[in-house]
């Protein structure tokens, strides 16, 4: 059982008997001496989809979910579901574009690393890789002694995904992108 403390986006817990997932995690420190510090957590629940916030002391005790996480690639899109094959057993999980939102901009086709939430062996939830490499399809051509600046211009990925990249960065580039907060990371 984790402390509220300990709590780390991706972790599921167990709220009145229903899987929740952390999506978002702050820490307050209160002003006043002897206050503990509080912890504001939006989770999910993986069952209804809805959001719910709540705010923890840090050595409030929380119960895990019984959940299990497999590895699995995405394969490929079939009537508005999204398939992945788990890489141990092959077998096959959906998810709609829903149970995806924030998340569908990075699913190319063959990604690997991706770690999906099985509760009593249905999908709920998938957690992707810290990076994604992506090729650039639409940016403005680049700029000569771009490098020497820090400025950026918006590229556009096959997905649909806009990130902003340094100006020497031209179209058909394979660039690596941070998947938490799309941001451009390095050129592949």
């Amino acid at each position: 059982m984790p402390k509220a403390s300990e709590l780390k986006r991706g972790d599921v817990i167990d709220i009145d008997g229903v899987p929740h997932i952390v999506k978002q995690f702050d820490a307050k420190s209160p002003s006043s001496r002897g206050a503990s510090t509080l912890y504001k957590v939006r989770l999910y629940n993986l069952i209804t989809r809805q959001k719910r916030d709540e705010s923890y002391k840090g050595d409030m005790m929380l119960a895990q979910a019984d959940c299990q996480r497999v590895t699995v690639q995405f394969s490929y899109i079939d009537d508005g579901n999204y398939m992945f094959m788990n890489t141990e057993d092959y077998s096959q999980y959906g998810l709609n574009k829903e149970e995806l939102e924030g998340q569908l901009e990075y699913l190319i086709d063959g990604l690997e690393g991706i770690t999906a939430l099985l509760v009593q062996d249905r999908i709920v939830a998938i957690d992707l890789p810290q990076s994604v490499v992506m090729t650039i399809t639409e940016t403005s051509p680049s700029i000569k002694g771009g490098s020497a600046s820090a400025r950026t211009k918006p590229a556009i990925m096959a997905t649909g995904l806009v990130v902003q990249v340094p100006e020497y960065v031209e179209p058909g580039e394979a660039i690596k992108i941070n998947s938490t907060n799309a941001k451009f990371m390095s050129r592949a």
